[in-house]
């Protein structure tokens, strides 16, 4: 199974994806820990390159027979289609969810308080996030507002949510 996420940086993301991984023992790709290795040995990270290395690393996860789930800010309509490409050219199910947080103060407050774990990753503003491009999803995807709620009731939501598309047939293939 891959489990695609999405969303603007403070949303979330990253510490729900990264807690699902682990609680699924799952192959986490973080597509910031990709880039910032890409820099750190000199290497041009502009466009699409640290997305490429990601799909490249899933699919041959898959192909192990792992899950994998994918933490990335997914922004335009083409990253979301190419990670379901990877899962479509492998015949494995997908599940793509998109985090948010509703709460405008309440994003802006976790990212000018949040501080990286990667070592050299220089995190955006809020106004680098505000200003973002960042495309609306167009297909049948989990939404987990992270507004007002805790990691853990975060998580739980989660789950809830993929019990619920996994009980209905409502997983991509």
């Amino acid at each position: 199974m891959l489990y695609i996420f999405g969303g603007l940086p403070g949303t979330g993301k990253s510490t729900l994806s990264s807690s699902l991984a682990q609680e699924l023992r799952a192959t986490y790709i973080r597509v910031d820990v990709v880039e910032q290795a890409m820099r750190t040995a000199g290497l041009w990270v502009d466009g699409p390159a640290g997305y490429m290395v990601c799909y490249e690393l899933a699919a041959q996860n898959l192909k192990l027979g792992l899950d994998v789930v994918a933490d990335t800010v997914n922004p335009i309509g083409q990253s979301r289609q190419d990670w379901r490409q990877v899962a479509e050219s492998l015949n494995a199910p997908f599940v793509e969810i998109e985090v948010i947080c509703s709460d405008v103060e309440e994003h802006k407050s976790r990212i000018r308080s949040r501080v990286s774990d990667i070592p050299g990753l220089n995190l955006p503003s809020w106004d680098e996030v505000e200003s973002r491009h960042y495309d609306s999803w167009d297909t049948n995807h989990i939404v987990i507002d992270t507004a007002h709620h805790s990691a853990s009731e975060s998580l739980t939501t989660l789950r809830e949510e993929l019990a619920q598309r996994a009980a209905g047939g409502q997983v991509g293939k």
